[in-house]
């Protein structure tokens, strides 16, 4: 099969053929990719960010977004058939850890992670477990939902925490309305009736935003903090959920929020730098979000089955996968980019 390996760190992806992964499991389960979504991770792997963490192996097959159809099923799988579509939790899960039994298998001691520490979708092919793949409702297409399973997760993982404590009349202020953040919005309309304020550097994504559902839209020029502090009575938002985490979105974040509020860091790249005298006078709170659970999966599979979350992509085949990847690191991509065997 055709596949997209990290062959080293600082150089190119290369395209190369691999021997087909076969069933050694009785819950092994493979998925021929119908579509493998394109992630900014995918280019912190190759500028070696994720080294030490992974401890993988090189070469090895990149791609942690993935969807498509069920090729072949181990002797116990009993969820899945072939033929079926489906799009692929990011994490294999061993289903017999404490935080697996308590419903947190993002945190499984046990975990592997396709794409990230072990073979990924870049390719024809794909290797995962019964316990990764959600069936897909007959109206969406594996390439069309294919970065729900990482980017969408993700981000309804946050939205979904956020929407527990907020209530009509808080506002929520959601920083980044690119690849994470257009999802992010679209779950958090779903799921709260809570008044959203999109902040973006680029005047494009604010306009997009704003279609599909941001109540009001702010384009970070510098005066960005001011027009959230006007927008809320001077008070600031209830809550703050953070896709970008860099270039001082942070330090723009924390002075958007009110007294007691809830800052969700999603994004990564940069430091929180507040004094602790005022984490405690103003009682803010950080919530660290990683990628959502199988459940959240399965919840946001509905929210697309019901047409409430759409994903904006921009498709390439399998053998551009080096255009898609120049593409997103220029912030050419309005949403997400999917290779597409």
């Amino acid at each position: 099969m055709k596949a997209v390996q990290v062959v080293g760190y600082g150089e190119p992806l290369r395209l190369t053929e691999l021997a087909e992964p076969e069933v050694t499991g009785p819950y092994d389960v493979i998925v021929r990719i119908g579509g493998a979504g394109v992630c900014r991770t995918d280019i912190h792997i190759l500028e070696g960010q994720w080294k030490e963490k992974s401890g993988v192996t090189l070469p090895y097959t990149i791609g942690h977004e993935n969807a498509g159809w069920v090729h072949a099923v181990g002797s116990a799988v009993t969820n899945v058939v072939e033929g079926d579509k489906v799009i692929v939790h990011p994490l294999v899960t061993c289903g017999l850890c404490r935080a697996c039994r308590s419903g947190d298998d993002v945190h499984c001691s046990a975990s592997q992670f396709p794409g990230i520490d072990t073979s990924g979708g870049y390719a024809e092919y794909l290797k995962t477990s019964a316990r990764s793949v959600v069936k897909l409702d007959d109206s969406l297409e594996p390439a069309d939902v294919a970065a729900l399973a990482d980017a969408g997760l993700t981000a309804y993982h946050a939205a979904a925490k956020a929407a527990h404590r907020l209530r009509p009349g808080h506002r929520c202020v959601v920083i980044g309305a690119g690849g994470l953040g257009h999802i992010g919005i679209q779950v958090l309309k779903a799921l709260t009736a809570a008044e959203l304020i999109v902040v973006d550097r680029n005047p494009e994504a604010v306009k997009l935003a704003e279609s599909i559902g941001a109540d009001h839209g702010v384009v970070a020029d510098g005066g960005q903090v001011a027009a959230v502090q006007q927008l809320t009575d001077g008070e600031g938002a209830e809550a703050v959920i953070d896709f970008v985490g860099e270039g001082g979105a942070t330090h723009d974040g924390i002075a958007m929020l009110r007294p007691a509020g809830d800052y969700h860091v999603v994004g990564y790249g940069e430091n929180i730098d507040v004094p602790t005298i005022d984490v405690i006078s103003a009682e803010i709170n950080f919530i660290g979000n990683l990628v959502g659970s199988y459940p959240d999966l399965c919840e946001l599979m509905v929210l697309a089955a019901q047409d409430k979350v759409r994903l904006h992509t921009t498709q390439y085949p399998l053998e551009s996968f080096q255009d898609a990847i120049d593409d997103l690191d220029a912030g050419r991509i309005r949403g997400r980019a999917i290779l597409v065997p």
